[in-house]
């Protein structure tokens, strides 16, 4: 320790900073009694800074910093234990400031902060050199800092004039461009208002002709409603001579009519004075089926092989059927063999009985379909169709035997039309009193629907 020319010693205790400690300084004097918190206990700490005693460095730099420049500058004692800290972590710069000649190298921030902590003689001279130098430091920062700003905004100023030229020769361009686009709409707003002019006028004399030609129509109606009162006027005139003169052809008709209904009259009453005086009972049994035959279902018949064919006018036939209680009686396989030979029987009697049924109720005829079923071996199993009557001959009975049968038993003078190309039973048939018919006849007719 330095001593005085009084023989006292000269701590530089006595000298006064006279002005606030510079920001730099401060924050350095504030990071030495940080480091040196952790070489204290508790007690060795004042009261007010026993609190941070836990904290880490950084922590207590960030919350205890003025409480710790506090403590430090009216706690000498406090101010002299870190004082021993410091000399004890930076015993050189601490030895140069007792001798009183500072690094030359050292840090002007660094060398004031351990002044103000040691508090040698001079030290007030050192913290103000090292503020005025750390001012004079940040003069010069802010000068660099200001000098490249104004570099950096010279730069945007360039960049922003050469922009705006670009952008004003690019807005002057656009602006060309949009009065060119605007002289060409001009343009075109004249021709489109001259289309418009031209197309009023074309409206108005359209208007005009539309007048004229409605008016013209209006007239060609009126005419046209009085020529159709004219020509219902004759209408009416001639209707009423038309009735007139039907009137008078009934009552001609009436005398030649009367003795017509009479004649019929009489005839009908003649007949029912015979039905009364003959007592016959109603017809509930159809003479065809008194023969004695096979129907589907009951006996297994067999089918027989075709015979040979002819050729004749299918109008033959819708004259036969044309008769009154006509009756036809259909050779079954000798039609089905002769049209359509190669399918099966089953489909054979559907196809043909199928197509009596239409032709059934087309002509209103009886209808009897005779198939030859002497050797089947089992019953056929048959829905006959509406209006068509199916039999089977019976075990040694063919299906002409049984078709002559079914002829007989029908009363004579009655129409009976046998199908069926076998000569034997056309021969047969003809000399009972029935029409033969050839079995091509039927199939013609049944084609044509």
């Amino acid at each position: 320790m330095v001593e005085s020319a009084s023989g006292e010693p000269d701590d530089g205790t006595a000298e006064v900073l006279d002005r606030p400690l510079p920001d730099g300084v401060r924050r350095r004097v504030v990071q030495i009694v940080s480091d040196g918190f952790g070489g204290l206990t508790v007690s060795e700490l004042p009261a007010q800074l026993r609190q941070y005693a836990r904290f880490t460095p950084t922590r207590r730099t960030k919350f205890a910093g003025n409480a710790m420049a506090t403590a430090l500058e009216g706690d000498p004692l406090f101010r002299q234990r870190i004082g021993e800290r410091l000399r004890e972590t930076q015993p050189e710069l601490t030895g140069a400031l007792d001798a009183g000649s500072p690094p030359p190298a050292a840090d002007p921030l660094d060398v004031a902060a351990a002044a103000y902590v040691l508090r040698p003689t001079g030290w007030v001279k050192l913290v103000t050199a090292a503020g005025e130098e750390a001012q004079r430091a940040d003069a010069e920062r802010v000068d660099d800092e200001t000098r490249v700003e104004l570099e950096r905004l010279r730069e945007e100023l360039s960049v922003a004039r050469g922009q705006t030229k670009a952008d004003t020769e690019r807005l002057r361009a656009e602006l060309e461009s949009a009065k060119k686009e605007a002289e060409s709409m001009h343009r075109k707003l004249r021709g489109a208002l001259s289309d418009v002019k031209r197309g009023e006028a074309a409206l108005r004399k359209a208007t005009a002709e539309f007048d004229a030609a409605r008016a013209d129509g209006q007239a060609q109606l009126s005419a046209a409603e009085s020529e159709s009162r004219r020509l219902k006027a004759r209408l009416s005139e001639t209707e009423a001579a038309l009735e007139a003169s039907r009137r008078a052809a009934r009552e001609g008709r009436s005398v030649e009519d009367m003795r017509v209904r009479l004649l019929l009259d009489t005839v009908l009453e003649s007949a029912q004075g015979l039905r009364r005086e003959l007592a016959l009972p109603p017809v509930s049994v159809r003479p065809a089926e008194t023969v004695d035959a096979v129907e589907p279902g009951r006996m297994t018949p067999k089918d027989i092989a075709a015979r040979a064919l002819s050729e004749n006018d299918p109008a033959i036939l819708d004259q036969l059927l044309a008769l009154p209680q006509a009756h036809m009686v259909v050779d079954g396989y000798n039609v089905t063999k002769t049209g359509y030979p190669t399918m099966p029987l089953e489909k054979q009697r559907l196809r043909l009985l199928g197509s009596l049924s239409q032709l059934a109720a087309q002509t209103g005829a009886e209808m009897t379909c005779v198939f030859d079923g002497a050797e089947l071996a089992a019953p056929v199993l048959l829905a006959p169709p509406r209006g068509v009557r199916v039999l089977f001959s019976k075990p040694g009975v063919t299906a002409d035997e049984l078709i002559r049968q079914l002829v007989r038993a029908e009363p004579p003078g009655r129409p009976v039309v046998v199908v069926s190309t076998d000569r034997e039973v056309a021969d047969g048939i003809a000399k009972a009193g029935a029409r033969p018919v050839a079995s091509v006849v039927l199939l013609k007719r049944l084609s044509r629907g």
